[in-house]
């Protein structure tokens, strides 16, 4: 089991992932790691879609201690060791791309948050808002700037803070020589749906389904605490830093909605520009239905001998014309064949 390579869900946020790991981790005998920088949190779960399933490396901080990308690698690469020591397959399923960069690639020794760097900042972005920053940010650090929005505000405020402390840029730090946490190999499979239409949709109904479920009610105890602020990692998760503003009487509950949604739009945008540079990933592209509509990895890339399986199948209907697999399984059904019988 220890040779056998990761299996990595990746996706956007609302694309399906959890449903695909879960099937996964029982089609494969595998356990589920989360790669999600708000499920970390302990009392953030509706408005970060925890799911009922087990996964490891939830609820697993306090969201007053900020939780870093260097810590998930060490926790997640001890978690791997232990799943694989009871012979069981680790499969990574989240959105964080950071968090899948410093497991997989490694990150480079970027100095620590400086609290009181960090509290000007803010200051300054409260006066004269975010793009504001993002343009002080592109006249230090042009490559990272032109990769943000000018409201990624968590981004630009760790690009300025950086600057500010070491007098280079961020993205000079970002270009160094590291090791992953992780040996082997990591199968990346991307659960996308193929229209941007469908994707909004999809996550315009969670959001007001999380709503229907005490999305509000859940940030009103978190704001109740009194030991929480809007600066803090966890309370800067899409979704909960909106509705903090609406609990804390900034703005009215449609407003942050609508605020809500267009943040995680934004959000699913920055993760699919990511995914898209993220090497040898398998591209799982599902229609209006949640089916499989097509397959794609880039041409003579590592997994190019899974997807053309998973195309095969799909075009032969060998597997995805059994009426009482989901989707999902039937991944799970082609991904253990292609394993067992050691062509990777």
């Amino acid at each position: 089991m220890i040779n056998l390579p990761l299996l990595c869900v990746m996706g956007p946020t609302a694309a399906g992932k959890t449903a695909l790991a879960i099937e996964l981790a029982e089609s494969l005998g595998g356990e589920l790691i989360s790669v999600d920088s708000a499920l970390v949190y302990r009392g953030l779960s509706i408005g970060a879609a925890q799911p009922d399933y087990p996964h490891h490396l939830i609820d697993i901080r306090d969201p007053v201690e900020p939780y870093s990308a260097a810590e998930f690698a060490s926790d997640a690469a001890a978690t791997i060791a232990d799943i694989r020591a009871r012979g069981r397959l680790p499969i990574l399923v989240g959105g964080t791309l950071l968090y899948f960069r410093a497991l997989l690639q490694g990150l480079d020794a970027i100095p620590a948050t400086r609290p009181e760097v960090r509290a000007d900042i803010e200051q300054e972005a409260a006066r004269s808002g975010w793009p504001a920053l993002h343009a002080q940010l592109a006249k230090v650090d042009p490559v990272l700037a032109a990769r943000l929005h000018p409201n990624h505000s968590q981004r630009i405020g760790r690009g300025l803070e950086v600057f500010r402390m070491t007098g280079r840029p961020l993205s000079s730090w970002q270009e160094g020589n590291v090791a992953a946490a992780v040996d082997g190999d990591a199968i990346p499979l991307v659960i996308a749906p193929q229209s941007r239409e469908v994707l909004h949709a999809r996550i315009a109904q969670r959001f007001d389904e999380m709503l229907s479920d005490g999305f509000v009610e859940e940030v009103e105890a978190l704001y109740q605490r009194g030991d929480l602020t809007p600066d803090l990692p966890a309370i800067r998760a899409v979704g909960y830093r909106q509705l903090w503003r609406y609990v804390a009487g900034e703005t009215d509950l449609q407003t942050a909605r609508d605020t809500g949604l267009a943040a995680t739009r934004q959000l699913a945008k920055r993760q699919l520009t990511g995914l898209r540079r993220w090497p040898d990933a398998i591209w799982l592209l599902t229609g209006s239905d949640l089916g499989l509509s097509s397959v794609e990895t880039a041409s003579g890339g590592r997994w190019q001998g899974l997807a053309d399986a998973v195309s095969r199948d799909m075009k032969e209907e060998q597997v995805f014309s059994r009426p009482d697999f989901s989707f999902s399984r039937q991944i799970g059904e082609i991904l253990r064949n292609f394993l067992a019988n050691g062509i990777y």
